[in-house]
């Protein structure tokens, strides 16, 4: 015989009552946060300015005074050190100085964690770019309803729409982040029309992926580029396609500045350019002393190098051989900037390993855009040069330099590294049971799963096949692998489609957190030893490494 529970009494409802009011309060705070952090990005991707800064000034304003109101004590605490930061850019004529942008790159990356890891509650999983709907406006409703499924769980909310008149009716109360629309939704070319009258009523771009059962012709394809379709996705719909895209759709990128190192001899030179690319939002680190770039590039990282021609102990072409030479510093740009007019001397520095040539005294405005244009291209290329093809995620060898880098970092500021191994279990089953292509999209599925529920701060790579690596910077051992267990749970729920049907897949994980004098590759290797015992123990778990002695 079941047990009656006890009748809720007055105090039970009232705290229910403050529960959801602190969780109402909780979602204006976190909703000013991503107001907060959207301004920042816009900044940061366009060129910065007077009115740009103050909007951002404005809504941190706003979010001091949410946050305070109604209890949201990290929040303040941030709010107020953005507050603070802004001031001292006010007062400096609206020209922030390179600590001054390191200073709100780091707030701003913080403010963007918060609410973060709190997996123990699917809504907080949503990820904050999304917090408006993904509407699924498709004829086949139960094709529909699993795209739906799929969504939710890599952190999409999505609503399904099954006619013209609910979609009329969804979009009149609020416009959704993105639209996944049938091509023929409700009748032949219905939803092209559907999708072209929103676009006319707003006065930006909605991003729309279409759908057609047909394979689309050119004129299709126009009428869905018109209508300001981003893809067009056809019967044969690969899920971890489409899930890339409405990824890539729905992200806003917190981009770390451009980094700009200096190497001017002249401390009044060197000024002159920081305070030209700091203007712009642009971080730099000025050296005056040239023979101590490799030191200086190994702890700034920058996007791109400035090097004067002439310096006392060195001049600048023979700086830039001597960088080539350093395969992690390849295909840095290296611009140099002189009063040095001679075009055939700057060819010849060009020849050194110069990419660009600046002629002393040059407009900000010029060098500004220069630098930008070449910086931009960089990352680009570096992003393929480091990452993996098929995940888009770091590769085996970038991955272990990144490794090393946190256990340097972490050793100036004592706070720990964790360092995971993640294995698919059974993958080989996979393939022969169901395909490569089948393993390919489990792999793909799982790589987004990460990048949805790690930090930016976190790095995730493809270290080879079906498995995967994972750092997580000022995180002990008890936290990474509770993290990671949750998302090991979270993932086994996942229906992967295949061609005879669907499967689930699981993950064996082995977690090792860093110690005074451990190398990255002794830290790979208990990872990887934690990592045999989770496979061996049982599969579909996490084995977290134990130092002898403990």
């Amino acid at each position: 015989m079941s047990e009656l529970s006890a009748p809720a009494t007055a105090d039970d409802v009232e705290e229910r009552n403050l529960d959801r009011l602190r969780q109402h309060f909780a979602q204006r705070v976190s909703h000013q946060s991503h107001m907060v952090l959207e301004a920042w990005i816009r900044l940061n991707r366009g060129e910065w300015s007077t009115e740009g800064l103050t909007d951002l000034e404005l809504g941190c304003e706003r979010l001091a005074r949410y946050a305070q109101r109604f209890d949201q004590g990290e929040h303040l605490e941030l709010a107020e050190q953005l507050q603070n930061t802004f001031s001292q850019v006010r007062d400096n004529r609206n020209r922030p100085s390179s600590g001054q942008i390191q200073q709100l790159t780091h707030l701003m990356q913080n403010l963007s964690k918060t609410g973060l890891r709190l997996l123990d509650d699917q809504s907080a999983l949503l990820r904050p770019q999304a917090r408006k709907p993904v509407y699924v406006c498709l004829s086949d409703s139960d094709k529909a309803e699993r795209i739906v499924q799929q969504l939710l769980f890599f952190g999409l909310r999505a609503q399904r729409l099954d006619k013209p008149s609910d979609f009329q009716k969804a979009i009149a109360d609020r416009h959704p982040s993105i639209l996944m629309m049938d091509v023929d939704f409700g009748g032949p070319n219905i939803g092209l029309s559907l999708a072209q009258h929103v676009q006319e009523s707003r006065p930006d771009r909605l991003p729309i992926v279409f759908y057609s059962h047909q394979p689309a012709d050119t004129r299709t394809h126009i009428a869905v580029v018109r209508a300001g379709g981003q893809a067009l996705f056809n019967d044969n719909l690969d899920p971890a396609r489409l899930l890339e895209k409405l990824d890539a759709l729905t992200s806003q990128t917190l981009e770390d500045p451009y980094r700009v190192l200096i190497v001017d001899d002249s401390r009044a030179q060197a000024m002159f350019t920081e305070q030209a690319l700091n203007a712009a939002g642009i971080l730099t680190h000025a050296l005056t002393e040239p023979l101590k770039v490799m030191t200086a590039l190994r702890e700034f990282s920058p996007d791109l190098i400035i090097l004067d021609m002439y310096m006392p102990e060195c001049i600048g072409p023979e700086l830039a051989r001597m960088i080539r030479q350093h395969e992690r510093y390849v295909s840095t740009p290296i611009i140099f900037l002189s009063a040095e007019d001679d075009l055939d001397k700057q060819l010849i520095a060009m020849g050194e390993g110069g990419d660009d040539f600046l002629t002393k005294p040059i407009r900000p405005r010029h060098l500004v855009s220069t630098v930008r244009n070449r910086a931009e291209r960089a990352r680009t290329l570096k992003q393929r040069m480091v990452c993996d093809s098929l995940t888009g995620l770091y590769n085996h060898t970038h991955t272990l330099q990144l490794l090393e880098d946190a256990l340097h970092r972490a050793e100036h500021s004592g706070e720990p590294v964790s360092f995971a191994m993640l294995d698919i279990d059974f993958f080989k089953k996979i393939n022969d049971g169901h395909g490569h292509p089948a393993g390919d999209r489990v792999i793909k599925s799982l790589a987004l799963f990460l990048k949805q529920r790690l930090r930016r701060t976190d790095s995730i790579g493809r270290y080879g096949g079906e498995e995967f690596a994972v750092i997580l910077p000022d995180t002990d051992a008890d936290a990474a692998a509770k993290l990671l267990d949750e998302i090991r749970q979270r993932f086994s729920d996942i229906h992967h489609p295949v061609p005879n049907g669907e499967l689930m897949c699981t993950f064996s994980t082995g977690v090792a957190t860093s110690q005074p004098g451990l190398s990255a590759q002794q830290l790979c290797s208990q990872a990887d030893e934690a990592l045999y015992q989770a496979k061996h123990g049982g599969r579909n778990q996490v084995c977290s490494h134990t130092h002898r002695g403990e």
